[in-house]
């Protein structure tokens, strides 16, 4: 399995940065968890897979979702089994 490093280029001028208020480390952030929780949303991506293109874990993951006001609970057959095994330590 390849483990290259793809990204996505989203040009932006600085007047964004000072209208939002924010950093380009935060601007990116933010742009990684609007993409994960949409693509998670869609049930395109995992909780973990979601997780991971956000650099979080996945309780971290979820505390962000339900902070921005989106559903947690949207567990993929997968995610269910991988939390019940998590559950049972």
């Amino acid at each position: 399995m390849s483990n290259s490093n793809n990204a996505i280029t989203i040009p932006y001028s600085d007047d964004v940065l000072a209208s939002a208020g924010l950093s380009a480390s935060e601007l990116a952030a933010t742009a990684r968890m609007a993409v994960a929780a949409k693509l998670f949303g869609d049930g395109r991506l995992s909780l973990g897979q979601s997780a991971k293109l956000c650099d979080m874990g996945k309780v971290e993951f979820m505390e962000q979702l339900n902070q921005q006001g989106y559903s947690v609970v949207n567990l993929q057959a997968g995610d269910a089994d991988d939390e019940l095994r998590f559950a049972h330590g």
